[in-house]
Order: structure tokens, then sequence, then C-alpha cells
């Protein structure tokens, strides 16, 4: 399991959400951080959810929420994927566990850098939504990434079993 210990717990209400997305952000890369090629790739449920797609997903839901509904540039104008459902977990063939971490580190960078230049309660448009605010999409996107690394967990499970508990002394 790749749950870790909050290291902030007090402060403003943005700080806050910040950390929390970021820790969530965190936790969905450590499921994925260790598997070889192959085991990221392992499709265990019946969607086409595996541990790599998980990150391919979460690129495409930073770009879709601070690019284009945040900062409103259009989804063609986007570098990366921006459509949403089962193909945003399509991994190419030709990318790695590394490549995909550093991807989702990028896109997750320039979203803190778009959301740096709005107030939580900026109103913005969702195109099947309606309002939204930026403190919307912070709460949106903790949930999602939450869940999600919570899948990761479970399919790194089934990947790689963890050995029996240890002896008590």
């Amino acid at each position: 399991m790749t749950w870790s210990i909050p290291q902030i717990t007090v402060g403003a209400e943005r700080r806050l959400l910040e950390v929390a997305l970021d820790r969530n952000r965190s936790e969905l890369i450590n499921t994925v951080r260790g598997l070889s090629e192959a085991e990221s790739r392992r499709r265990l449920v019946a969607s086409p959810t595996t541990p790599i797609g998980l990150l391919k997903h979460a690129a495409v839901a930073e770009r879709i929420w601070f690019q284009h509904v945040l900062a409103g540039v259009p989804k063609d104008a986007i570098e990366g994927g921006t459509i949403a459902g089962d193909a945003s977990f399509v991994v190419a063939d030709g990318d790695t566990v590394a490549e995909v971490i550093a991807e989702f580190e990028r896109v997750s960078e320039r979203s803190r850098r778009i959301a740096a230049g709005f107030d939580l309660d900026h109103l913005t448009i969702h195109p099947d939504l309606g309002d939204v605010t930026l403190r919307f999409i912070y709460l949106l996107l903790i949930e999602d990434f939450a869940r999600h690394a919570g899948h990761g967990d479970i399919l790194r499970e089934q990947i790689r079993p963890p050995g029996p508990p240890a002896a008590m002394p």
C-alpha cells in the first residue's frame, strides 16, 4: 500500500487543498513506481485500467480541468491527451513507466502554475456541469486521484502480493 503520513495538517484552505492534491498525485505515482514495464501494463480487471494507465488517465484529467476548463485553452491546442473515458487509460506501446511518470509530473506542474493565477472562488464554465470554481476543481481531483491511487494499490497487490506479515517479537 502506498499511504503516507500527511506532513501539513493545518493552514489556510488553499494550502491544504494544494497539499492534499499533491499528496494524492504522489500516491498515484507510487502505485506504479518500481513496477516493471510488463507489470505496469497488466490488465487485471474488465475495464482498460492498468497501473500505468491510471497515470495516463490522471494526466488527461489534469489537462482537461486545469488547462481547458480553468485556463480556457481549447482542447485541440493542448499538448497531450484530452479525451476522457476509456481512451484516457491507453498507453502507447513505446511509453515507459519513467516517461509516463515524467509526463504526469510535467502536467501537474503546469496545473499548479495555472491554478496559482486564480482565486479559489474563480468561476469558470465546464461544458457539461456548468459553473465550477477552482475550489471545486481541487476537491474533484483530490477525490478522483485518491480513488485511483486505491485502484492502483489493489492492482499492485495483485501483481506483487505482499509477503507474510512480520513475526511479532
